[in-house]
């Protein structure tokens, strides 16, 4: 070891949140080796609290909400209407009625499209997005697009997988409705200045669209700083159940927005010659909604509040450092994203060995990877690959997860003959 990597690891020691025990799936093994999980892009692992949120409501609490007299009804209402406002602080919302609960980002960014967009857009319209956009912000707008006659247009990044500012300026105009963009990229790790971007958009009479699916687990995230007008994330890249995300909008957009789906609990009166609809953000919540899924995402929420948000993201930044340094020391590896501002996500290529190969062969070991296009085919065709090997961080990883990741990789590379040395 020499002394850059010694102080690198010096530096980093103190940081260590030592959280791994909160989440009991990371005790287990994986082909006889011990668990390094590193695919926290794709979807994190739960703490206990979380797991036992779940089951307590359904143990203890389980009814349908809004709906009914009777007490078991209304207390499932309260803890769900409670999610709701445990959202509202996490992400900084003016009102509790600024957030919708959805699926995840996927169905949050549909619910834009095709509630405001189908209403707002018509032909000649144009929405702006970037070349570094997750399939989820991409395909709702050709969607729209198709239904609309509105146009779309794409900024482009530069190498090094950031935002090209001068391009991005240049494509805003009176014809530029929305702005849809990633805070972060889920393939690069690439942090896009938002703040800006929202500013440079708003200032042509855009709306703006914040994927936010990356940034919630990772750093602080407040809505009314950056001005955006829509906010979606996924609880289960929170640490929190699958199923369950949200959708923050500005009241007055969601107030003028029609219903996107329809049934129970979104109607005020119902006729068989019309209907009328309730007011947000139940307008927007049709059917029996994952009631357990908010109970778990508040306490996902409880608990990286627990930790401290900042203190998540200083781990992060120093694990993203060290982790850099230790795949650029290994001969014949290319990262993909090198970004001065970036998030936990390590993209790479490792010359003669195919992505897919590589994340079976890191599996046998016990790391598990992301290994494919990352549902973002046109960036992986901008960099003229068909894929990236993908190790995504979280709060429970630590240097001996890199370590373990580095060996894995100089392994594989042994047993396709291609290991090189400097």
């Amino acid at each position: 070891m020499n002394a850059q990597s010694s102080a690198a690891r010096a530096a980093l020691a103190p940081l260590r949140l030592e959280v791994a025990g909160d989440f009991p799936i990371l005790s287990r093994t994986v082909h006889g080796r011990r668990l390094v999980y590193l695919d926290n892009g794709a979807t994190t692992q739960k703490p206990e609290t979380v797991i036992e949120a779940e089951r307590t409501f359904y143990r203890e609490s389980n009814a349908n909400i809004h709906r009914g007299v009777h007490w078991l009804s209304q207390h499932a209402t309260d803890l769900y209407e409670a999610g709701r406002k445990t959202v509202q602080r996490f992400i900084n919302a003016a009102k509790a009625e600024e957030v919708v609960f959805t699926r995840g980002t996927t169905e949050a960014i549909n619910l834009v499209a095709q509630s405001w967009g189908r209403a707002q857009l018509k032909a000649g319209d144009e929405i702006l997005i970037t070349t570094m956009e997750h399939h989820s912000n991409i395909v709702p707008w050709q969607l729209l697009c198709e239904q609309t006659g509105a146009v779309l247009k794409v900024a482009p990044i530069n190498d090094a997988g950031e935002l090209e500012l001068d391009a991005f300026a240049a494509l805003l105009g009176e014809r530029t409705r929305l702005v849809a963009i990633t805070h972060v990229s889920n393939a690069l790790g690439t942090v896009n200045p938002l703040a800006g971007l929202i500013e440079q958009a708003h200032a042509v009479g855009a709306t703006v669209l914040v994927d936010g699916a990356q940034a919630v687990a990772h750093q602080a995230v407040d809505v009314q700083a950056l001005g955006c007008d829509f906010y979606a994330f996924s609880g289960h890249k929170l640490y929190g159940p699958t199923g369950i995300g949200a959708l923050y909008g500005r009241h007055a957009l969601l107030a003028a927005m029609p219903p996107w789906q329809g049934g129970g609990d979104m109607i005020r009166t119902v006729s068989f010659e019309r209907s009328t609809y309730a007011d947000v953000p139940q307008r927007f919540e049709a059917g029996t909604p994952n009631i357990a899924g908010v109970v778990g995402l508040a306490a996902a929420i409880d608990y990286v509040s627990g930790i401290g948000m900042a203190s998540i993201a200083v781990h992060e930044h120093a694990l993203l450092e060290h982790a850099t340094a230790t795949l650029n020391g290994i001969p014949g590896l290319r990262l993909i994203g090198t970004a001065a501002n970036k998030a936990g996500i390590l993209s790479f290529m490792v010359d003669g060995i195919h992505p897919h190969d590589l994340g079976t062969i890191l599996d046998a070991e016990g790391v598990a990877i992301r290994a494919g296009h990352h549902c973002a085919m046109p960036l992986m065709t901008r960099f003229g690959i068909p894929g990236t090997a993908r190790a995504s961080l979280g709060v429970y990883n630590d240097e001996a997860d890199i370590a373990a990741l580095a060996e894995a990789i100089e392994k594989a590379q042994h047993m396709f003959g291609t290991r090189q040395t400097r």
